[in-house]
């Protein structure tokens, strides 16, 4: 007997193949997903198995290089690997920064980054990467206050002192920075602002140089870490006329902040970080993440770094990804708001 078909019949059957074909292509991409995912996790178990490398967009002897190096070392006795710090510094951050974001998305290459990149996001917008376009957050490190150093032969012995001269004679103070976009840059020119005052920013190529100049006199002050410059101003080859923070800094008590000293609402710090080139697996990123967390928040880190003047920041990968972005928007209405520019 002859079986005929209808059309109803012809295209139940028809559609019975394409959900069996659907059914099977969704299960392929579950079994190819699942090795993946357990493939990643094996590897992020071994990991690492050669050496890290952290670039460092800054140049020696500044906070971010410090840190860089104590993070590393910690990393190297926690994960049984050498980790690396590589100095890149110039254009603000831009070059080392470049470099980290063209590296294998693999977890051998990290970014120790600032605060410095949330703000050249908005400060310099033709960069040849896009921070969270091209780098994932790994972990925060810690923050500091910043604190505002004259070199003692100016005669300027307070804040007052310094907006007097500035507001007599405009443009005739200069500052010295790390370079643009950098913190110790930003510092100087949200002050600026804020006073309503006339000051020639002089970037460096590293704080260290910047540093160097303000203590022999070729430049008037600066704006600097507070974990850098303290141990200067204890030893009165500056004066500390200000501390960017809320409230006084614990290493350097007897200096009022700028809030207290008329600059009302002011606030600035310098806070550091990782990165990792975007496309690195998130088991390594979670492994990291791990790892730095513990490091900072061992009792013997908080205390030392309390010392310093320093204190960690401890976030998970996804709120660390939020506090990067918060960052970014931030500096983004205050660089449009007091109308900074590259000089």
């Amino acid at each position: 007997m002859k079986t005929t078909h209808t059309p109803q019949t012809a295209q139940a059957t028809k559609l019975q193949t394409q959900k069996r074909r659907t059914l099977v292509a969704l299960a392929s991409l579950l079994f190819i997903g699942t090795g993946i995912f357990l493939s990643q996790q094996a590897h992020a178990q071994n990991y690492p198995t050669r050496p890290v490398k952290i670039v460092v967009p800054f140049a020696t002897g500044g906070p971010a290089d410090n840190y860089a190096r104590f993070i590393a070392q910690r990393l190297q006795e926690s994960m049984g690997q050498t980790f690396v710090v590589d100095n890149k510094p110039g254009a603000g951050s831009v070059i080392g920064t470049d470099v980290a974001a063209k590296a294998a998305p693999d977890g051998y290459t990290l970014l120790l980054m600032s605060n410095t990149h949330t703000v050249n996001e908005t400060l310099i917008p033709n960069k040849p990467f896009a921070l969270m376009k091209d780098f994932v957050g790994v972990a925060p490190i810690n923050y500091s206050d910043l604190v505002l150093v004259v070199n003692p032969t100016k005669g300027m012995n307070s804040l007052a002192d310094v907006i007097r001269v500035a507001k007599a004679q405009p443009g005739k103070l200069n500052y010295a920075s790390s370079g643009p976009g950098t913190p110790y840059h930003m510092a100087g020119e949200l002050f600026k602002s804020m006073a309503k005052i006339d000051m020639v920013h002089v970037p460096y190529k590293g704080s260290s140089g910047a540093r160097t100049d303000v203590l022999g006199g070729q430049v008037d002050m600066m704006f600097d870490a507070v974990t850098t410059m303290t141990e200067q101003v204890k030893a009165g080859k500056v004066k500390a006329v200000g501390t960017s923070g809320k409230t006084r800094s614990d290493v350097l008590p007897e200096v009022p902040t700028l809030n207290e000293s008329g600059v009302t609402g002011y606030e600035a710090t310098i806070w550091l970080g990782l990165m990792a080139p975007k496309g690195t697996p998130k088991a390594i990123v979670d492994k990291l993440n791990e790892a730095v967390s513990k490091i900072a928040s061992q009792p013997d880190v908080k205390q030392q770094w309390a010392k310093q003047g320093a204190a960690p920041i401890v976030l998970n990968p996804t709120q660390f990804e939020k506090y990067l972005q918060d960052d970014i928007a931030k500096w983004a209405g205050v660089i449009k708001s007091a109308n900074i520019k590259l000089d």
